[in-house]
């Protein structure tokens, strides 16, 4: 007797026989029991899932001559006709075939004629995403509004290929691979019809490898149960189909470990001549390290996976490396597979690729899984260094303006003395000193520090500050230091309480700014006239203006500075942007 190939003797000839599609069989069988059926359908999903087999029975399930029924009889007339492909009203197109404008026109001509031989015409169109633009054009209408006694069931695997307008007009129904246990259930029954004695890991191996698909599943048993004279194990599926096992990805995985690149060559060249491919043992050892970072990461991961026969040992080996590590290991993998696809040299890649793995340093192991990955750990090492820097040049700033100031307070022939060696010493010119004065007219300034173009001037001050701020940020950081205490007639009168931040602020070139800024704020030049905060409070104490004190203001060198010598140093060490002096 001809022998029919198990995926051919086994397709299922009724809904109950199907399998892993039960939330589109359900759908089907009620919309047959209540008569909600329609006239196009689209059936898309992976191949050898059930598309046209669920097709074909439909069209026997409507056109059953003890139906409609939910369930085809498959003994009368009509039923096994159609099993056989012998009725000419039940149509199996194959698009890829017939994708021309030319067939589909043909098609609509005849959808008009009535059935001859059972209830209804049904027409199913395989790989319809195959047709082109103008068959799917000459197609339109007539799916849309087909005759009564017409079904229209189109299958395709690449449903993202079809026109909208297309997808509208069907009830779509979307396959999902096929589950391992609903295969590996199938598969065992089989086997027991057939005389065929499998292994459970045999089994379960096949099912991964047919990848959800039910076709794809027989048609590898088909081939090993024909090759080992109906005993199939483990050890044979693994190399009649070229899979390599997972102990030899676990001792590669050690070598690894140990860094042991010896070995590691030595595997690759046993996998090499025992047949395998460079491509696929790139392919199956991502796939490997992907189920040990699965196991590492997630409890219970083992369900996850379909390709974890034994967790036990999975979780052993996924213990002895980092998270960090098998992620540099996944992405490394995947780099050089992609590269594979086109080079000449696949297995040399494929060797580059492992050698590399074993660069990956020692200390990203498990037990410094906590610590991040060395990038990680660099970058926090160096900011904690620039911090530490950081706080000692604060405190060094700080203790030099402390000495300087209290030097200052000692005697200021000193201090002038010791500011014009340490100019000397830097090769400074000397500055000329001017004589400043408390501004004169100090009794018209007291006498204005409660009239309203004060109040105006205080009252926008804050808009002031921002506009000089964007004007230049440092001459804000020493301008902020001010407070308007009075204006008289064009001058505005600032109070400073740091002497040295009203130096810095007398700049001939901040002061141009700062005038600039007052001009737009109020619509009017004003000129920046200055004084200390304690001389103005004592003004205003005795009613009148406290005795002239000089106040040593130097013209600038050309690179700016200030009186102080331990200022310049700052300012010449750390640039203006970031010298703060308090008091």
């Amino acid at each position: 007797m001809e022998h029919i190939a198990l995926y051919r003797a086994w397709r299922p000839q009724s809904f109950q026989d199907m399998v892993g599609q039960q939330h589109i069989i359900r759908t089907l069988q009620n919309a047959i029991r209540e008569q909600r059926l329609s006239h196009a359908y689209l059936f898309s999903g992976p191949r050898g899932t059930g598309k046209t087999t669920t097709a074909k029975v439909l069209a026997k399930a409507v056109n059953c001559e003890k139906g409609p029924a939910a369930e085809p009889c498959n003994e009368c007339e009509a039923c096994r006709r159609i099993t056989a492909g012998a009725v000419m009203d039940v149509l199996e197109i194959d698009a890829a075939s017939n994708r021309g404008v030319e067939e589909i026109r043909d098609l609509r001509e005849k959808v008009k004629y009535a059935p001859t031989e059972v209830r209804q015409k049904v027409y199913i169109i395989d790989e319809v995403h195959m047709l082109t633009t103008e068959a799917f054009n000459a197609l339109l209408k007539t799916l849309e509004e087909p005759p009564p006694h017409v079904m229209f069931i189109l299958a395709t695997t690449e449903p993202h290929r079809l026109p909208a307008t297309v997808i509208s007009r069907c009830q779509r129904f979307d396959f999902r691979r096929v589950s391992l246990e609903e295969q590996a259930g199938r598969l065992k029954m089989i086997c027991e019809q057939e005389g065929i004695t499998a292994e459970e890991d045999a089994i379960q191996y096949i099912c991964r490898l047919s990848d959800g698909g039910m076709r794809d599943a027989l048609s590898i048993l088909d081939q090993i149960a024909s090759f080992t004279d109906g005993h199939v194990s483990y050890e044979q599926v693994m190399s009649l189909t070229g899979g390599i096992p997972s102990k030899q990805f676990a001792q590669l995985a050690q070598t690894l470990i140990e860094g042991d690149v010896g070995s590691m060559m030595q595997i690759i060249e046993q996998l090499m001549q025992e047949g395998k491919s460079a491509d696929k043992c790139m392919e199956n050892l991502m796939y490997y390290f992907r189920d040990l970072l699965m196991i590492k990461t997630v409890p219970q991961a083992d369900k996850l996976t379909e390709r974890v026969l034994d967790p036990e040992d999975y979780r052993e080996m996924a213990h002895a490396f980092s998270r960090p590590q098998l992620f540099r290991i996944i992405e490394t993998l995947n780099h050089y597979q992609t590269e594979m696809k086109y080079s000449q040299q696949p297995q040399m890649l494929f060797e580059v690729a492992l050698l590399k793995l074993c660069s990956i340093p020692q200390q990203e192991s498990a037990s410094g899984e906590g610590a991040g990955s060395a990038a990680h750990v660099a970058e926090a090492s160096e900011i904690k260094q620039l911090k530490q820097q950081l706080v000692e040049l604060e405190k060094k700033l700080e203790k030099a303006l402390q000495g300087g100031l209290a030097a200052a307070g000692g005697g200021g022939a000193q201090a002038s003395s010791q500011a014009s060696s340490a100019r000397s010493s830097r090769g400074a010119s000397p500055r000329v000193s001017s004589a400043a004065k408390i501004p004169s007219g100090m009794d018209r300034y007291v006498a204005q520090k409660d009239d309203s173009d004060t109040a105006k001037v205080q009252s926008k001050w804050h808009q002031v500050l921002q506009a000089v701020k964007d004007e230049k940020v440092t001459i804000h950081a020493w301008f902020m230091n001010g407070e308007p205490v009075s204006v008289l007639e064009d001058a505005i009168l600032v109070a400073f309480k740091n002497e040295i931040h009203r130096e810095t602020t007398e700049k001939p070139a901040h002061k141009g700014v700062i005038e600039q800024v007052l001009e737009r704020q109020f619509g009017k030049p004003y000129r920046l006239v200055t004084m200390m905060l304690k001389d103005w409070s004592e003004a205003i104490q005795s009613g009148t203006a406290a005795p002239a004190q000089p106040l040593e203001l130097e013209h600038e060198e050309e690179q700016g500075g200030s009186k102080e010598p331990w200022v310049d140093e700052a300012l010449e060490m750390f640039g203006e942007d970031l010298v703060v002096i308090k008091e």
